[in-house]
């Protein structure tokens, strides 16, 4: 008994610990973060289709069909009619009792869908341009570093070659020095002898 309890309780700090490993992955939060911001884009696509598109699109239709909106486009298969106060039918139609095909409704969803799928193009195509941009930006800045390091590496290497060249030009006047300095010791070194 007492074994098959510690092997629980074993079995539930695991569970907790992976819990709490998964929660503590990047994974997750990067995902939290999305799902927020992804609830405020929806907004914003929403409140730009209903509120902007939409009724530009209505406008149009108003101006083809006559209508102010695709509101009334039905096609009944029964029409139920509403009764006066004596219970006789009217002209004025029941929507509630009758059955129909809402054309009008699936347009306007046909219509939002498309102009959703536009908008969220549209915006997908703005951020990859601008993450294009970013990254040649990037590369440019890269190269135009890396030539930076080539022309300082270039002078270096001038500045090297010139310092060579001036030092193994001086050594052989030293040289030529140091002998003519030595051969002039050694001839004073000499007359005092001769004049002794």
């Amino acid at each position: 008994m007492k074994k098959k309890e510690k092997k629980e309780k074993k079995e539930r700090k695991g569970f907790f610990k992976e819990f709490k490993e998964f929660i503590s992955r990047g994974n997750v939060f990067d995902m939290a973060v999305g799902i927020i911001v992804g609830g405020a884009f929806t907004a914003i696509v929403n409140a730009l289709c209903n509120n902007v598109l939409k009724p530009i699109v209505n406008w149009f239709l108003a101006l083809i069909l006559g209508t102010d909106s695709l509101e009334g486009v039905y096609t009944f298969l029964k029409t139920a009619y509403v009764a006066d106060e004596l219970g006789n039918p009217t002209t004025v139609i029941d929507l509630a009792n009758s059955i129909f095909i809402d054309w009008g409704s699936l347009i306007n969803a046909i219509i939002n869908f498309l102009l959703i799928a536009l908008i969220l193009f549209l915006i997908i195509k703005v951020i990859n341009k601008v993450h294009q941009m970013s990254i040649a930006a990037k590369e440019n800045m890269e190269e135009a570093a890396q030539k930076r390091r080539e022309e300082k590496e270039a002078k270096e290497a001038e500045e090297h070659a010139r310092l060579s060249a001036e030092n193994s030009a001086e050594a052989p006047a030293m040289n030529h020095n140091e002998s003519a300095a030595s051969a002039a010791e050694k001839s004073d070194s000499e007359t005092p002898s001769a004049e002794k």
